[in-house]
């Protein structure tokens, strides 16, 4: 039988349309911003490390090294062109201080000195004045001299000439940042003497003396690098006879207890021999080696001092995050699991017993269709072939490739094809749902074929007067290629599991449009479907919860969908998926508040939707971001375990998800693959739809491929006995209209309006669904015009 009808017009919509792209820029900005900053971040804390001063190796060939360099002084000025040295005065002794500051030791050698009345010469290194300016400030107050020692204390003579100038640069100005200075004093990192430098350390010189630099070698090295002990630090620094030194110390670079202890017994007896302590400079007579710095090199200074601390704080914040998405993503698998394992005892003790009498009464199956000439025979054919009496109602929505005349060609009996213009898959369903005449109805994308005990299988939960509805087991029929296997897996082990542990928690918060059974009149108290979401399914099924309702998940009603075979259709796909999920749990987020089913709903699946399927995900991308930068900077062996262990707890949630679904594990040989592509393809529409939300645009419906790899099951024909006889016309119905979210579907008898509630007393009463919240961002969304957009199923 063929019904032809028109839904009255529908007004223009002036719904402001966007496209979202400003997000993508701006996403972009922010993961190059991240990137750079941890690049930066990665370069000057990490690439290069404060090591010992114990210099191993050949020396080298010294033959560029001037002859009166050699064997000159330890201060070295004008290297680029006429170089000459400076001795430290007889009998005076310049203390110098490399590798800090450091917070434990800096202060207690700076008291030492100050008990002493003695100042020094400290060489810090750029990063140690980024984590502590304060340390960089009291020195000078205290009147000690700045030298810089590198950025990052790499040995400058192994590095290129515009890393060298990047770093001599890089902690002047860090220096002019924190205590607003600038300096001429450079020791280069790993030098000691005059007769130690050759070819390549004299290139470096040279360099360091075109930027204006003076070189500060040293004459007698206390190696408190190696921790002898302080005696043998004491007799190392002890001068021998009466000429000047440059004596090299450390406050910095590890534990200087020793050298706290040495100076403390070391300077008293220098002066009781009759030495004196000067800063370098002043030990050779140098005119004001250190200048205040000037505005902008302040001011620049500050800047990437401020920049530095806070990449610092950025990477402690991404490396909490990382931990803690850690922790969440094992927590949930572990609760995933452990869920499943209950839900799959429960439903075999439950077999025993079953729900209740079994359901034999005849079902009414809603077909919603646009477009579906590909697989429509495919789907129609399956459903005719069901163990269980149904009545078939394809309802035709505008389609333009002959998908109604193709139905109605196939002269299938219990099969009836209702047209209608094009108004939407909610409107389709709503005119199925009135013209349906069995209490229980279940809904079937035109893309689904069922197995033949798919709708007898479906329907048994409703032996229980408490469920409203029932969600089946959606399999992906299109396996072939990578894309194909990933979203098999997804279907697996995400929707399939995460079902399971719905229903265990009564919080499920859809029911798939592919494979659905509701209680009419449930649906019909609420209105019908609503078109204000583009996630219908989940908006009803929230809906339902509110309205006290159980929904239960039955893993053994098949059905077998086709998914994109494109990523530009798997993206527009999930889009509209994920946005739409966003607008029913804002629409329903009073149920957070509520009592009963619907605070199971609100506290259990909404939170938990909210955590996994928004949150995390916004994070995902910033934790592989941070996963790069510990596999350059940190240590790649820890990171590279911590994602094999992750790999090994998906692929042992894959192995025991493929085995509570009878699958072959075979496909998750691309496990691993999918880690690199596919998730993070997910993640990148969970941003996109945030994003299309937050910036108020309205999403419109798109057109789904459909690629014809349905097939009818074996034996899908009609026979003689087979229950599907057409059903007795039910009363007359007329069109579907909606006066708000939720408007009451018109149909025969009873079901005009919200059943009462002594009617029903084995139902709790349903909360007013006309006082839901409308879903954010807008309030009112009007319905578009017949053909004003092309709508998806």
């Amino acid at each position: 039988m063929t019904d032809r009808r028109r839904t009255a017009p529908h007004r223009r919509s002036r719904t402001r349309r966007i496209t979202p792209r400003a997000h993508w820029l701006l996403l972009c900005v922010l993961v190059v911003t991240l990137s750079a900053a941890l690049l930066l971040q990665g370069y000057t804390h990490h690439m290069f490390r404060i090591t010992s001063d114990n210099v191993t190796g050949p020396r080298g060939r010294a033959e560029a090294v001037p002859g009166r360099v050699t064997h000159g002084g330890p201060v070295i000025a004008d290297a680029a062109g006429a170089p000459h040295t400076a001795r430290p005065k007889a009998g005076t002794i310049a203390l110098t201080f490399d590798d800090g500051p450091n917070p434990v030791w800096t202060p207690r050698i700076l008291d030492v000195l100050r008990r002493n009345h003695v100042q020094a010469t400290f060489f810090v290194v750029g990063t140690e004045v980024v984590d502590h300016p304060e340390l960089v400030r009291r020195i000078v107050s205290d009147g000690h001299e700045i030298g810089i020692h590198t950025f990052t204390h790499p040995d400058l003579s192994r590095l290129a000439p515009w890393q060298r100038s990047l770093e001599l640069r890089e902690t002047q100005l860090a220096v002019a940042g924190a205590a607003g200075i600038t300096t001429a004093l450079l020791r280069p990192p790993y030098s000691s003497e005059n007769d130690a430098l050759n070819d390549a350390d004299w290139s470096v010189l040279k360099q360091a003396g075109a930027a204006g630099y003076v070189t500060v070698l040293s004459t007698q090295d206390a190696e408190d690098w190696q921790r002898p002990g302080t005696d043998r630090i004491v007799a190392n620094a002890t001068p021998h006879g009466r000429a000047g030194q440059i004596l090299l110390m450390h406050d910095g670079g590890g534990d200087r207890s020793q050298t706290v202890a040495a100076l403390n017994t070391l300077i008293p007896r220098l002066k009781a021999r009759g030495f004196r302590f000067a800063t370098v400079g002043a030990a050779v007579g140098m005119a004001g080696p250190v200048q205040p710095a000037g505005l902008g090199e302040h001011l620049q200074g500050m800047a990437l001092v401020t920049v530095l601390q806070a990449g610092d704080w950025v990477v402690w914040l991404l490396g909490v995050l990382m931990f803690a998405a850690g922790v969440i993503s094992v927590l949930r698998a572990v609760v995933m699991v452990f869920a499943a394992r209950r839900h799959r005892r429960l439903r075999k003790g439950r077999r025993g017993r079953s729900w209740g009498p079994p359901v034999t009464e005849r079902v009414s199956v809603i077909v919603p269709a646009y477009n579906e000439s590909a697989g429509i025979e495919a789907a129609v054919r399956s459903l005719v072939a069901s163990d269980h009496p149904v009545e078939i109602i394809v309802v035709d929505d505008g389609s333009t490739d002959g998908t109604a005349d193709l139905v109605e060609s196939l002269r299938l009996p219990g099969v009836r094809v209702i047209r209608q213009e094009n108004a939407g898959k909610p409107a389709a369903l709503n005119t199925g749902l009135a013209a349906a005449s069995c209490d229980l109805v279940v809904m079937v994308d035109g893309d689904t074929v069922f197995e033949p005990d798919t709708v007898r299988t479906i329907v048994q939960p409703f032996a229980d007067p408490r469920v409203g509805a029932v969600s089946g087991n959606a399999k992906v029929v299109n396996r072939g290629g990578l894309l194909g296997r990933w979203q098999h897996i997804e279907y697996v082990v995400g929707f399939n599991l995460d079902r399971r542990l719905f229903d265990l928690a009564e919080c499920m918060p859809t029911v798939p449009g592919a494979v659905g059974a509701f209680r009419r009149r449930a649906l019909l108290a609420l209105g019908g479907v609503s078109d204000v979401t583009l996630a219908e399914d989940t908006d009803l099924t929230m809906a339902l919860c509110r309205a006290g309702w159980r929904v239960v998940y039955e893993e053994h009603a098949v059905a077998w969908t086709e998914a994109p075979a494109s990523l530009n259709a798997l993206w527009r796909q999930r889009y509209r998926w994920c946005y739409g999920t966003l607008q029913a749990m804002w629409k329903h987020r009073g149920a957070l508040i509520q009592r009963g089913a619907a605070g199971k709903l609100g506290r259990r699946g909404l939170v938990y939707l909210l955590l996994f399927q928004v949150l995390l995900p916004l994070l995902a991308p910033v934790v592989d971001v941070f996963a790069v930068y510990g596999l350059v900077f940190l240590d790649p062996l820890r990171i590279t375990a911590l994602w094999l262990a992750f790999l090994l707890l998906q692929l042992g949630m894959g192995l025991y998800a493929f085995r509570l679904d009878g699958e072959r594990p075979g496909p998750l040989w691309s496990l691993p693959l999918q880690q690199f592509v596919y998730r993070q393809l997910m993640y990148l529409v969970v941003i996109q739809s945030v994003f299309t939300a937050v910036s108020g645009s309205r999403l419109r419906w798109q057109r789904m491929e459909r690629y014809g790899s349905l097939r009818a099951p074996a034996g899908a024909e009609p026979s003689g006995d087979n229950r599907t006889a057409a059903p007795e016309q039910s009363e007359p119905y007329e069109a579907v209209t909606h006066s708000g979210p939720y408007a009451a579907v018109p149909g025969p008898g009873p079901y005009a309006s919200q059943p009462d509630p002594e009617l029903y007393p084995s139902h709790p009463a349903p909360w007013p669904h006309e006082a839901h919240p409308q879903p954010w961002p807008y309030v009112t969304p009007p319905r578009p015009a017949p053909h004003d957009i092309t709508h998806e199923y």
